[in-house]
Formats: structure tokens, sequence, C-alpha cells
């Protein structure tokens, strides 16, 4: 197995008490093994290979798990205590049901399940993965010391994940959070989820990538050019970055307006222009408040780990909850 070893060496005999945390995406899968005092033990990285097929994905998934929980085993003394999970798509968290991903094309498999028979009846935490990430951020990351909070990637789409009181809310049915479904263009571009005018459409990296593309005449032109051309001072890609900074303004105006978050953190691909991005969002949100209280606008701190080290708090969790009922008992 590939991978990083960063306390685990040959002849290190202290048993260590870890979790197993794992960040499943649409090309890839980051995991780590998690210290109790939430270090980084041990990381490793490997293709999630849905070019397979979604029996092949779950595969793929069970079997690094039980790599990472045999290197733990070999290098820490003791099996992990349990694993977390984040994955993308629909999540049923409670059932540790992963419902439907379009982008590793499974429905309704029971990863929990399988996970805890392939990982010898350790416990396993199920979670989405922009929820999963935002739970890191709100801990220990951008949103640290906030009792509430609204985590917003800025990726191939737009997704959120509301914090409260050190967890993350997923609604009723899973799906709270969802900002990049908001309408803020009525009857603008049809968007995949049946409405027109949704904030992703317009907002995300890949909506900005699109609009820069064509504004320049080159079809391998990304979100990050775009970036490089407003700060070089280029008309037409403030434009098209203005546009898009516009429709986020709106969208997280609306968000803002509902949930009153205290620190409104931004990240994924868009928030790597820093400053292009943040100085004038932050100007375009002040512009549309009217009574509501302004939240701090703040880059996300955790980057691509933000997966896998909430994972690890949801592993984490699960142990403190699983220890106190064996008190009560």
């Amino acid at each position: 197995m590939s991978g990083l070893d960063l306390f685990g060496y040959p002849g290190h005999t202290v048993p260590v008490r870890h979790v197993i945390a794992l960040d499943v995406g649409g090309t890839g899968m980051k995991a780590a093994l998690v210290g109790a005092g939430g270090e980084l033990l041990y990381q490793a990285r490997r293709a999630t290979g849905r070019e397979r097929g979604p029996d092949a994905v779950v595969e793929s998934i069970l079997g690094f798990a039980a790599d990472l929980r045999a290197h733990g085993e070999r290098h820490f003394g003791r099996s992990a205590a349990a694993a977390g999970v984040a994955v993308p798509g629909i999540v049923d968290a409670e059932r540790g049901v992963a419902a439907y991903s379009a982008n590793l094309g499974w429905r309704d498999v029971p990863l929990r399940d399988l996970l805890g028979r392939r990982l010898d009846g350790a416990p396993v935490a199920l979670g989405h993965d922009v929820r999963t990430g935002g739970l890191a951020e709100g801990r220990i990351g951008a949103g640290k010391g906030a009792d509430r909070f609204l985590f917003v990637p800025l990726g191939t789409g737009i997704a959120g994940a509301i914090g409260i009181g050190g967890g993350v809310e997923a609604g009723a049915h899973g799906f709270a959070g969802e900002i990049g479904h908001i309408v803020v263009r009525p009857g603008g571009t049809p968007c995949p989820c049946g409405q027109r005018g949704c904030l992703e459409r317009y907002a995300s990296a890949s909506a900005v990538s699109q609009a820069w593309a064509a504004a320049c005449d080159d079809p391998e032109a990304d979100a990050a050019d775009c970036a490089r051309a407003v700060a070089a001072g280029d008309p037409n890609a403030v434009r098209v970055w203005r546009e898009a900074v516009d429709a986020l303004a709106d969208g997280l105006v609306t968000a803002l307006t509902l949930l009153d978050p205290r620190t409104l953190i931004i990240g994924g691909g868009l928030a790597e222009a820093g400053e292009t991005l943040f100085t004038p969002l932050r100007d375009a949100v002040r512009r549309r408040v009217t009574f509501q209280k302004l939240p701090s606008i703040v880059p996300a701190a955790l980057g691509d780990t933000a997966g896998c080290l909430g994972a690890g708090l949801l592993a984490w969790d699960l142990l403190v909850t699983t220890d106190r009922s064996e008190v009560s008992a």
C-alpha cells in the first residue's frame, strides 16, 4: 500500500489507539490512521476505480480499509478501534447506507455493514463528504470556536455544511445544506437537478471555467486561468468573474438570512484564488445585507484533507458515544 508513514516504523512496539479515516471521491480516495489527539499517524491515497463499475468501487473501499487495518496492527500494535468513511452523493448516515451517487454509479449500498464485516466487527460511521469536511473545518479548521458556521466548497458543483454546536446538521432526509440548488437566476441555465438558474450553474469552479473558456475562445481555459486574468486586469475576465461573484453573493445572502451563521467558510477550487475572490465577495455580500448580521467570510483552512480529517472525527465521535452507552448500561 502506497502512503506516507509518519509515526509507524519497524520496531515501534507501544500499542497506539487509532481509527481509520477514509474520504472517497469520484476519482481518488484519501485515507489516514488518526490518533486520539487528532494526529495523523499514517496517510495514503488510492484511485477509486469508478471506470470498473460500482461493485468494483465498493470492493476497492473495503480492500483499502482492510489494508489500513493491517497496517495499524503491524505498526501500532493493535487494530483500529473504529472507522469513519465520507462518501459523495446522497447518504443515509443513520442507516449507514450510501443511497445514491451519480459519480460512482451506486444505489443503496449498505456500506457501514459491509465495512464492519470486513473490519471484524469494528464500529463504522458513514458520512456525506461535504458535511464531513465541514465538521473538520468547524472543529479544527477555519470555523474553530464558532458555534454556528456555514461551510461552502466551490468545486465541480456547490454544496454546503451547516455547523451547529460542534456538529453538522443533516436535515430530516439528509439534504440539508444543498445551497448549490438555490435558484439565483429564475428561468436561467438548466440544472441537472431539474430547476433553472441554480447557484452552482453560475458560481462553481466548473461554471466559471465554462464561462471563461467561451469568453476567451479557448476550450482548455479554466477558472484558475480566469482568476489570473482578473488579477492582470483583463476586462473580459473581470466581467465573467463579477457575474460569478454576484451570483454567489445572492445565494449566500439567502443562506445567511435563513441560518444566521457566525462564520461563513468558503473552500474548494475557486477559493484558491485568494483575495481575487474574497475581496469582491465580501463587498458584494455587504452590499446585499439589510437587517441581517454580517458573518465573518473566511477561506477554508484544511484544503483537500478536510474530508479525511472529518471522517476521523466521525470515528472518534462514534467511540465516545459507544463508551458512554456502555457506562450507562
